[in-house]
């Protein structure tokens, strides 16, 4: 075995899962295993953050069991992964033990200057680019100036001088070869454009971080648990110069070969799973997808189907969320957009029956009831659910059988067949095909 063939490599396609409550591995990876019976093997990356531990009371530690557990019941013998996932060098310690994949994010770092020094040295090496630069895959040249690369070293040099001081860090205590990393960028406040993408590649080799994966910011708005909102054509370049460019850099600068995109907040985004699908069989090119947050609706869904103590808990969720608002958004608010307007009352939600609530709350653009805002706003309530302990614990041991259903086909019918296989209804027909995304964060 060569040197190549012992280090961690992660497989073509990938997706992000994991759920808030730990309980769903087993549901979620026999969507994989569908997959796989089909002939498309995709991998799963167990993720949650920290900021979801901490608001919820557990540790990475869990994550691992969950996915180990889950891999046993089910039998799985491929790879599978666990990510320690939007960590920093301040949060990253906690996850070294029970993680192999590293989502490092910098955007607490993007914007600021980097030291002069490092600015020159960059510079300097990067003058060898300034002209015109033919990408394979881009219509039009990138035109490289002296003022490109500056206006490039200033915005993102920083952010990936960090990204490499974390990464060094990880590698020092588990070793370089042991874990997939991957750097996010996807919290700037604009998308790159090729040319930033490039360099910013090309700063990540000058770290010599060893990327399998990176997270770009894309056009539009990916918001937790709802469709995307923007420009579908304008994503669409965006996605395809983005993996002309991966491809472009990945030679030039010698990184892994299985370099590819991550989307992260890619659950429910059906509008671009057909797009995401095309892009990638044209090209060959690899993807990983983040889909995990969605699964803890498919949780309270199945509780609401099951009626009884089901229902009366995810209405209690909504109850509280709706009067703990400002507290529960708090931290999501730059992935979220609810009119506070267009939330039914606490009252009205007490005299649904079991499917009006799910009406309003599942993801079905086609169905009159289904409430965009009350989807978001149930989203984020999970903290309720965490303080209702063994009680929401034992709701969801009693209705496994209607959760698991929820679980196993939303991420198989809704979120893999449409992206990897390139069939089913990637929440068109089902659930209403969406011509006019812009138009989604406007819908009750």
């Amino acid at each position: 075995m060569n040197e190549e063939d012992d280090k961690m490599k992660i497989e073509q396609y990938s997706l992000g899962i994991g759920d808030r409550f730990g309980a769903e591995g087993a549901a979620q990876l026999r969507a994989l295993q569908q997959a796989a019976s089909l002939g498309v093997q995709i991998v799963p990356v167990w993720n949650k953050s920290n900021r979801e531990h901490s608001i919820i009371g557990t540790s990475p530690g869990d994550t691992r069991r969950e996915a180990d557990e889950a891999v046993k019941a089910c039998g799985w013998t491929g790879s599978y992964y666990v990510d320690a996932d939007h960590i920093g060098i301040g949060t990253v310690d906690r996850f070294l033990d029970s993680s192999n994949f590293f989502t490092i994010d910098v955007a607490d770092f993007i914007g600021k200057t980097a030291e002069g020094e490092s600015m020159a040295q960059f510079l300097r090496a990067m003058a060898a680019y300034k002209g015109s630069l033919k990408i394979p895959g881009l219509t039009i040249p990138v035109t490289v100036s002296n003022e490109l690369l500056e206006g490039i070293a200033w915005k993102y040099l920083a952010a990936v001088e960090e990204a490499g001081r974390v990464y060094r860090h990880i590698a020092e205590a588990k070793g370089e070869d042991s874990f997939v990393p991957e750097i996010s960028v996807d919290e700037a406040n604009s998308p790159q454009t090729p040319a930033e993408l490039f360099f910013i590649l090309a700063a990540i080799a000058r770290e010599r971080i060893p990327i399998q994966t990176i997270a770009p910011k894309f056009t539009g708005s990916f918001l937790k648990g709802i469709d995307y909102v923007g420009d579908i054509s304008q994503f669409t370049k965006e996605f395809e110069d983005d993996l002309a460019v991966l491809a472009f850099a990945q030679e030039r600068f010698k990184f892994p070969a299985n370099l590819k995109l991550s989307v992260h907040s890619g659950s429910d985004k059906f509008s671009l799973y057909s797009i995401m699908h095309r892009a990638i069989k044209k090209s060959g090119a690899g993807l990983h997808v983040k889909t995990a947050g969605t699964t803890w609706l498919e949780e309270l869904i199945g509780l609401a189907a099951s009626d009884g103590d089901g229902l009366l808990a995810a209405k209690e969720v909504y109850r509280q969320s709706y009067q703990r608002y400002d507290e529960l958004c708090q931290p999501y608010l730059t992935v979220i957009d609810i009119d506070k307007g267009k939330l039914p009352s606490p009252e009205v939600v007490a005299g649904w029956s079991k499917e009006d609530y799910i009406q309003a709350l599942q993801h079905d653009q086609s169905n009159r009831n289904y409430n965009v805002n009350f989807r978001q706003l149930v989203h984020v309530g999970y903290k309720v659910a965490a303080e209702m302990g063994e009680r929401f614990a034992k709701l969801l041991r009693e209705c496994r059988s209607a959760v698991e259903e929820n679980v196993t086909y939303n991420l198989f019918e809704r979120h893999i067949r449409p992206i990897f296989i390139g069939e089913g209804d990637g929440g068109e027909q089902r659930h209403g095909k969406q011509k006019n995304a812009s138009s989604v964060a406007q819908t009750t």
